[in-house]
């Protein structure tokens, strides 16, 4: 299959205004075990307001949130799919810059030196874009994350070393979520990287973050940690917007890399409520919208 470009723009441009517009069914089901499990009066005030919210949102096809967010593009390539990388990384560029454009999103991408703000939501190096490729036969499939400052805000990364134990990382990880308490809008999900180097650890989190609920970290040891950390965070107090509540995050997710035999990395990501994602598979038979 060879790869159409400007159709591929086109899903790019698409992507964007879905991830910013409709929330994903697993997030609208996290919220609704939230509700149901919330003992605070306020959490639960909180969770029906942003309940409502989506609603309204989806209602009068308006954005879920003001912050249009960086834009990040994860591409996987199977086998059989014949493209241009260069040509591929410029439609996707222009897909972002129409998207923004033709539906006159606000852009929140600028200069970090100069602070200029294109009016694009692109910029040096942005949008950001991650290339894979998996045995899938004539398939590409596109994911578009809207990643919003505030909970990009909440990103870390600790070098520890390996005397330390598994302990240390998940203290690591309590101890961020608490200094963080509501300026990540929670309920959050809480990206945790664990292994690499420092580059791919903060790489990982991010993964884990923008991973769709219920799904389960595919090393036993990275599943047994996350869900450990799931049910500590909520044990926390901090609630919806940090107000109180058991309702701090839908979920703890955990990646994993090899490591160093010195080494003993441990980073985490934030993702906000409005957790945003779009995704797309394009086949000879056409293209799905997930």
């Amino acid at each position: 299959m060879e790869l159409d470009l400007r159709e591929f723009e086109e899903v790019c441009r698409d992507l964007y205004v879905r991830a910013l517009k409709i929330l994903p069914p697993d997030i609208k089901a996290g919220f609704s075990e939230l509700q149901r499990a919330e003992t605070s009066a306020t959490g639960r005030a909180i969770l029906d307001t942003m309940v409502e919210n989506v609603a309204v949102a989806e209602r009068t096809k308006n954005i879920l949130c003001q912050d249009t967010g960086i834009p990040i593009y994860n591409i996987r390539i199977g086998r059989g799919v014949a493209f241009d990388g260069a040509d591929l990384k410029a439609a996707i560029r222009r897909g972002c810059e129409r998207a923004t454009k033709e539906f006159s999103l606000r852009s929140s991408v600028v200069h970090p030196i100069t602070r200029k703000n294109e009016q694009t939501s692109c910029g040096i190096r942005v949008p950001i874009i991650h290339v894979d490729f998996d045995e899938r036969p004539e398939t590409v499939a596109v994911e578009m994350i809207p990643k919003g400052s505030g909970s990009e805000n909440g990103s870390f990364l600790q070098m520890l070393l390996p005397s330390d134990g598994i302990g240390a990382a998940k203290r690591f990880v309590i101890d961020r979520v608490i200094e963080l308490g509501g300026r990540v809008c929670p309920p959050t999900i809480v990206g945790v990287g664990l292994g690499g180097t420092s580059d791919l650890c903060m790489h990982l989190a991010k993964v884990a973050a923008t991973r769709p609920l219920r799904s389960v970290c595919a090393d036993p040891e990275g599943a047994r940690i996350e869900a450990e950390l799931s049910r500590a965070v909520n044990e926390l107090g901090i609630g919806p917007q940090g107000l109180g509540g058991r309702s701090t995050s839908f979920a703890v997710h955990v990646e994993l890399a090899a490591t160093h035999i010195t080494q003993n990395p441990v980073a985490v990501n934030i993702q906000c409520h409005s957790a945003r994602r779009a995704r797309a598979t394009i086949t000879p038979g056409g293209i799905a919208f997930d």
